[in-house]
């Protein structure tokens, strides 16, 4: 019997060892965070609260100066956690990278994910691109800690998802001039919350100044500005093509903002003359749009 009471001890007592041992390894392994970056709501909100607009051709984004603001506030926050990278979640035409995505996928802990860019400039797939990543490294364990930048209700499945396998989701928002820009659902779901406020972001927001034009150009006609319609409609059709004119074409004789500030801006440069205030040849623009794209259906 002292025998068997011995035994027991000495494995009870290996037990405890090798407990002891594994609590001192967890110890001594960091804890981790990533930042998960919405795009969209990273340019609507930070336009609108610091240029005014939430139209991404009127300012310039310094993504890279941000990007290290960003991750300097979580080294603040998470003081005894290391980065394992920033994931930078946004919308390109056949998830193709423009110019300023691929410098953003350049700089360093930077992972750049797209989903896709309809004909209205609405993203695609970007709250479930989040989920995946969200959800896949809170199962691994790769990350105690995620600090999630946006305002989609979508999200809410995502931030469930890391939830359950013990990750703690905190929101970070952007202040609003007015009112909210974040959905309420999603508020009620986070760890915690915290609001990045105008003056974190005017370091890196500049407004473009508007496009300056020769005095003395003579006003085009309205057949030119057609034309000029028309043969923009040509190259949009030819970059998009005919799956974006589906989507486009039940909004006839209206085109969605994006498209006709995109239409406005490219007019202009091609005919040198501002269009701004002149309702008759910015019909006559939109009618030659039109015109094109209906005869190509």
């Amino acid at each position: 019997m002292n025998d068997d009471l011995a035994a027991l001890q000495a494995r009870i007592d290996r037990t405890n060892e090798l407990l002891t041992r594994m609590l001192a390894e967890v110890a001594k392994t960091p804890s981790t965070h990533a930042i998960f970056v919405d795009a969209g709501y990273l340019y609507a909100a930070t336009g609108r609260l610091v240029a005014g607009t939430e139209d991404r051709r009127a300012f310039d984004l310094d993504a890279e100066g941000l990007i290290e603001a960003l991750i300097d506030k979580a080294r603040q926050i998470f003081a005894d956690s290391r980065l394992l990278r920033v994931y930078w979640y946004d919308g390109a035409r056949r998830r193709i990278h423009t110019a300023e995505q691929q410098t953003i996928a350049e700089l360093p802990d930077v992972k750049v994910r797209l989903g896709n860019l309809n004909a209205n400039n609405q993203q695609k797939g970007v709250d479930s691109l989040i989920r995946t990543d969200l959800e896949s490294l809170a199962r691994h364990r790769a990350i105690s800690d995620a600090a999630l930048l946006g305002g989609d209700e979508d999200l809410v499945s995502a931030v469930e998802a890391a939830q359950g396998y013990g990750a703690r989701v905190h929101l970070w928002g952007i202040e609003a001039p007015e009112g909210r820009n974040q959905a309420e659902p999603l508020l009620w779901e986070v760890d915690s919350q915290r609001t990045l406020d105008l003056e974190f972001f005017k370091p890196y927001v500049s407004r473009r100044a508007a496009p300056a034009y020769e005095a003395g150009t003579s006003r085009p006609s309205r057949e030119d500005v057609r034309f000029v319609g028309a043969q923009i409609a040509a190259k949009w059709l030819s970059a998009r093509g005919r799956e974006a004119l589906v989507e486009l074409l039940p909004g006839h004789p209206y085109l969605p903002g994006p498209v006709d500030q995109d239409l406005l801006v490219e007019a202009e440069g091609m005919l040198q003359y501002s269009l701004r205030g002149q309702a008759d040849l910015r019909r006559a623009l939109r009618d030659g749009f039109w015109e094109h794209l209906q005869t190509q259906y």
